[in-house]
């Protein structure tokens, strides 16, 4: 379904204070521009470093914060780690010291430590998991207990067809982008009561995070042309609108967002099952179930087998 113009959805974070990780540049300043052009006031969380770690330009936070107030917008720039809870508390902390309160939390924070499994090393491990999955919990944690006393507030958690699919060499990134919906789901269940709600967004956007893609075949060129024209941009309606009250309907969902389409994800359920009145041994199992269970396995796919088709 095609959506309306863009200016439609100036005004709808009006007088609301949001907190965007990772929002230096690429995916995450697309988001924090966005939803301070919506009328959010903004913290720009980003510690300033590349895809792999090491600090690259500690000024980033300040820079795109800048930019959104020279546009007329409100926004301060922040450079505290989300991977570390004092760093994460203090991040929500300068929301209510610079504007007064916070509403909104979107988690985009992220690094890369690509490897095949077999040769992924511990700390390569422990890394992605670090910033991806502990920091959303982290942030999402120190802003819960102010979400729970105002009776309001809204979270998006940034995942990725990488975990809702898989991809190869990305088992640290998978886990934790997986881990980060199981996260969501459980914030929108146990917060629901004090009206706060929690969204997954999988953004296909070409920026430093898959711009390490591997384009050793034919496909894999062509599939990088075709990310290379899905700007990051395009993800900052689908946030804007669901951090706003004109989703406040919508809770422990998963979209993603894809040039000009979006979609909602499915989420694990049952599919088949089998029954046996006097229980199963492993020898019956092997007899029945892959007959009867075959043509319902998930095959092993990567993202661009599922999304074969050229962006529209």
């Amino acid at each position: 379904m095609t959506s309306g113009n863009s200016t439609a959805q100036a005004g709808l974070l009006a007088g609301k204070v949001a907190i965007v990780t990772g929002s230096g540049q690429g995916v995450g300043r697309a988001l924090a521009e966005g939803l301070a052009r919506a009328g959010a006031a903004v913290v720009v969380n980003d510690i300033g470093v590349t895809l792999h770690g090491e600090v690259e330009n500690a000024s980033a936070a300040d820079e795109a914060a800048s930019a959104i107030v020279k546009a007329g917008g409100k926004a301060v720039g922040n450079r505290d780690s989300v991977s570390d809870p004092a760093g994460a508390a203090r991040i929500v902390q300068q929301a209510l010291d610079s504007f007064g309160r916070i509403d909104i939390v979107v988690n985009n924070a992220g690094i890369l430590r690509d490897a095949i499994f077999h040769r992924m090393a511990t700390e390569e491990w422990q890394a992605v998991l670090a910033v991806h999955l502990n920091g959303s919990f982290n942030v999402s944690r120190a802003a819960a207990a102010h979400f729970r006393k105002q009776e309001s507030g809204a979270f998006v958690h940034m995942t990725s067809t990488a975990g809702l699919v898989g991809n190869f060499g990305q088992a640290n990134y998978m886990a934790a982008k997986l881990g980060i919906v199981g996260l969501s789901r459980a914030i929108a269940l146990d917060l629901q009561r004090f009206n706060v709600r929690s969204n997954c967004i999988a953004p296909f956007a070409w920026s430093r995070m898959v711009s390490s893609i591997p384009t050793e075949t034919e496909a894999d060129k062509v599939r990088v042309a075709a990310l290379k024209q899905m700007t990051p941009d395009k993800i900052a309606p689908m946030a804007v609108f669901l951090v706003s009250d004109a989703a406040k309907d919508i809770s422990g969902q998963i979209f993603a967002v894809r040039n000009n389409e979006v979609f909602l994800m499915s989420q694990p359920r049952p599919v088949r099952s089998l029954h046996h009145a006097g229980g199963w041994t492993a020898e019956a199992l092997a007899h029945e179930l892959p007959g009867a269970f075959k043509s319902s396995l998930t095959p092993l796919e990567r993202s661009a087998d599922v999304f074969s088709w050229d962006p529209v």
